[in-house]
């Protein structure tokens, strides 16, 4: 079975490049071995989300989900979808159980 790729989407006139290129960065990071790679590309005008090529749904939708997402929340979101099971660790545990 062929690996994901995962895809963001950011607004080019609200300069979030960065921004999609810095969480492009550490989604390799956590998932290098289970995607294919991380794709970044111009969105519409205040658009930045994040979603597996080919679902219809994204993980993330800043206008759906009110802002840009937490790491550790995205980082949940993605696991769920494509690899279930997978410990994420200091970002799965709560600040309790520090």
């Amino acid at each position: 079975m062929a690996k994901p790729q995962l895809v963001i989407r950011y607004c080019p006139k609200c300069r979030w490049l960065l921004r999609a290129g810095w969480l492009a960065q550490e989604l390799l990071t956590t998932f290098e071995p289970y995607v294919d790679g991380v794709l970044i590309g111009p969105a519409a005008s205040g658009e930045f989300n994040v979603a597996v090529v080919g679902d219809e749904q994204p993980l993330w939708c800043r206008r759906r989900d009110g802002g840009f997402p937490e790491l550790k929340a995205l980082k949940q979101r993605i696991r769920d979808r494509i690899a279930p099971g997978l410990d994420l660790g200091h970002s799965d545990r709560s600040a309790s159980d520090s």
